[in-house]
């Protein structure tokens, strides 16, 4: 296990534990969190634990081409039931990650220091959000680290049906026109599934995370 300094470094993925854990410790800095992105890496801990860094063996993406809108989906989005935008109230997307309870999930791994620090890249243009609206107020969402060829999904929520589905479609095509490589999902979950995602090798992951020309 590789514990991290002060110094701005992380050691080569092939040293991750079975799991994907790469390292453990140091900071939530802007320059270590892009750092780590763009070495697809990603912080993920509870709010006793210290920082761990992770790469899985298998990584959640959407392919765009892959893409699921289920019929009832498009009778929603031609129904224009939402209204959608980008990077308009990126605190209270995070803060609704944080808060909304989830299946299987006791507490949070959004914790308030993680908060604090994706805002920061929010700051920086770094850090970006969709938000999903219903009559003013502000019903689903989700976050993220754009890479410019990648976009690196964090957490999504949602307070009324298909309020995260909608942020999710809405960012897919959006990444698709700016001819972005892929939307990063991190890890395996039924709902992504659902959406058209796949899990992919972590050295494929790796490959179309380094070139991004081709």
């Amino acid at each position: 296990m590789y514990f991290l300094t002060k110094e701005l470094y992380f050691p080569p993925i092939e040293m991750a534990s079975p799991e994907g854990i790469v390292a453990v410790g140091g900071d939530l800095s802007p320059e270590r969190l892009v750092l780590a992105y763009n070495s697809g890496i990603f912080p993920w801990f509870e709010e006793d634990e210290p920082i761990l860094w992770w790469s899985p063996p298998e990584r959640m993406v959407l392919f765009f081409e892959d893409l699921k809108i289920s019929k009832s989906m498009r009778n929603i989005i031609n129904q224009r039931k939402f209204k959608v935008t980008f990077n308009t109230a990126f605190r209270d997307v995070i803060l609704n990650c944080k808060k909304i309870s989830r299946k299987d999930q006791q507490g949070t791994w959004i914790t308030d220091n993680m908060v604090e620090a994706y805002c920061k890249l929010h700051e920086l243009g770094i850090a970006k959000s969709v938000e999903v609206w219903q009559d003013d107020e502000l019903v689903g969402g989700l976050y993220g680290v754009d890479l410019g060829h990648v976009f690196c999904g964090e957490s999504m929520f949602s307070k009324v049906s298909n309020a995260s589905k909608m942020a999710f479609i809405a960012l897919a095509k959006q990444l698709e026109m700016a001819n972005y490589r892929l939307l990063d999902c991190q890890v395996y979950n039924d709902h992504l599934a659902s959406l058209g995602c796949v899990e992919i090798d972590r050295e494929d992951f790796l490959m179309i995370l380094t070139n991004k020309f081709f």
